[in-house]
């Protein structure tokens, strides 16, 4: 006689028997989520069961490899993978094929070595059971999903268009060009104001072969800027008196009437493109792309990345409520990185500047990818948020190879046209073109200074003062200093003239004195 296995589970010679108890199925099914096609091969069902788990051993694999890739360093070929919207959308597509595929080796589990004899009970247990296992698939590969979506919205909703008249190649991305120079933008919008000011407008040239920045500051108080010629701006405000705002006011007048004064009233934002121009007019730079990010929303930018260490040398009020900074070593938070960046408190617009310009390079020496890559939702969320630029999609990659290239090898100077180098009520706009022309001039004659001798302590400030002396016979506060206040006016420097204080540099931070941009290492704590 035929044993009751052999009745309820007909099978051919390769067959194997199923599992003689649910609770035996249910364990093969679950061994189907670390290892698919275990249970097939249970089955006998070799070449179905062995395909499966060697495409899934080879996935993983695969997945190994690439995290070893980017445990050794290669985190930036990641993030150039991740910026593109057509290797985001592969991603997902992959992430949702693997696990509808997974989840249905798991059903199929089931249903091959369920035995067929068991009870009502049991087979509803098993169902839940086996729906349980597949939302274990489901879960990451949604979080997964969702991240890819993330990005590939961020990166549309933010980034700008392609440049019809300049298509992008990869191969050469900044085709005939040394330098990109891109305009920063920090906006002081808040609910208990009207509009946006541009508060901080800094331009950052940056050597796109050795990722020397020069910083160049613009006091938000600029005044008599001058319009580039045949644009609306310049019909509605001419000379002499011109336009009677300061600069950080261009963007909201503009923004309040784009379609009249705006040079480009069909772009993104008409506002920020139109003081692109103007400020490319006013400093004789060709300005390829500005990045406005409004100031509260860089609060949670800074929170995205865990915040940032800074040395303050003396305390900083800030806030309505007469909060305070302390002098020491601190990590800042959102709110704190903000109002060290914009407090005036004691101080003025100049050191606020200077402050600025160490805020920026704290975060490009502190922000770490692997930072990044654990707080990635958070940080595209406050980026969609907060950040507009015209930076097209296809110049992400580019800009990743030199961001990385900046921090590992690039040294950052400043030039702020402040006074007392500026006379900011009365700007001599041809003597702020020959300051910027003479920066950039110095930087890239100490670059190619570097490349015939030996490399010198500060690569950044000229190889001789415009006297023509040696910067090694300089004074010691000038050693402390970069070369602030080395101008000297009789017995005087330049700072001691122009504030009649005793100190013959400023102490504040990152404020630079003097013709001769100043590298920031030298004067951020």
């Amino acid at each position: 006689m035929a044993q009751r296995g052999d009745r309820s589970e007909p099978r051919g010679p390769a067959a194997a028997a199923r599992p003689a108890s649910t609770w035996r199925a249910l364990l093969w099914t679950a061994g189907s989520l670390p290892l698919p096609g275990l249970a097939h091969l249970r089955m006998r069902r070799r070449v179905l069961g062995w395909t499966v788990l060697g495409c899934y051993l080879a996935m993983i694999a695969a997945l190994v490899v690439a995290g070893v890739l980017l445990m050794r360093g290669d985190l930036a070929q990641g993030a150039r993978l991740a910026v593109q919207g057509r290797y985001l959308a592969a991603a997902s597509a992959a992430v949702f094929a693997v696990a509808v595929l997974w989840m249905t080796v798991v059903v199929h589990s089931w249903v091959i070595t369920r035995p067929p004899s068991s009870g009502r009970m049991a087979r509803a247990g098993g169902v839940v059971i086996v729906a349980v296992l597949c939302l274990c698939i489901a879960a990451p590969a949604a979080q997964a999903l969702r991240t890819t979506y993330t990005a590939y919205d961020t990166i549309n909703s933010v980034f700008g268009p392609e440049d019809e008249d300049a298509p992008h190649d990869a191969a050469n991305p900044w085709g005939d060009q040394d330098r990109v120079n891109v305009l920063l933008l920090g906006g002081d919008s808040g609910s208990n104001r009207y509009g946006m000011r541009t508060d901080s407008m800094i331009v950052a040239s940056i050597d796109v072969t050795h990722g020397d920045v020069v910083l160049i500051g613009l006091p938000r108080n600029l005044e008599n800027a001058q319009f580039p010629k045949g644009t609306a701006l310049a019909e509605a405000y001419p000379p002499p008196y011109g336009f009677d705002n300061l600069l950080n006011e261009v963007y909201q007048t503009v923004a309040e009437d784009p379609e009249r004064l705006a040079i480009d009233p069909t772009v993104k934002d008409p506002a920020a493109d139109t003081l692109k121009h103007v400020i490319a007019n006013l400093t004789d730079l060709d300005l390829d792309y500005y990045a406005l990010v409004d100031m509260k929303g860089f609060e949670s930018l800074i929170d995205a990345i865990g915040g940032i260490d800074v040395h303050i040398d003396e305390p900083i009020p800030y806030g309505e409520e007469g909060d305070v900074l302390e002098a020491g070593d601190q990590h800042l938070n959102g709110n704190e990185a903000l109002w060290y960046g914009r407090s005036r408190v004691n101080s003025d617009d100049y050191a606020r500047m200077g402050r600025q310009g160490c805020l920026l390079m704290y975060v490009a020496e502190q922000t770490e990818p692997t930072t990044l890559l654990t707080s990635f939702q958070e940080l595209a969320g406050a980026t969609k948020q907060t950040l507009r630029t015209d930076i097209p999609q296809s110049k992400l990659p580019a800009f990743i190879d030199l961001a990385e290239l900046v921090t590992s090898e690039g040294e950052m100077a400043t030039l702020q046209l402040s006074p007392p180098q500026v006379n900011t009520a009365h700007p001599d706009w041809k003597q702020i073109r020959d300051l910027i022309e003479d920066a950039i001039n110095e930087q890239e004659e100490g670059q190619a200074a570097q490349g015939g001798e030996a490399a010198e302590d500060d690569a950044v400030t000229p190889r001789s003062t415009p006297s023509g002396e040696d910067p090694a016979d300089e004074s010691a506060a000038d050693g402390q200093n970069g070369r602030q206040g080395t101008q000297q006016q009789g017995d005087q420097t330049e700072w001691q003239e122009y504030t009649g204080l005793a100190e013959p540099s400023p102490t504040t931070p990152g404020r630079q004195v003097g013709e001769d941009a100043t590298a920031l290492e030298t004067i951020c704590p």
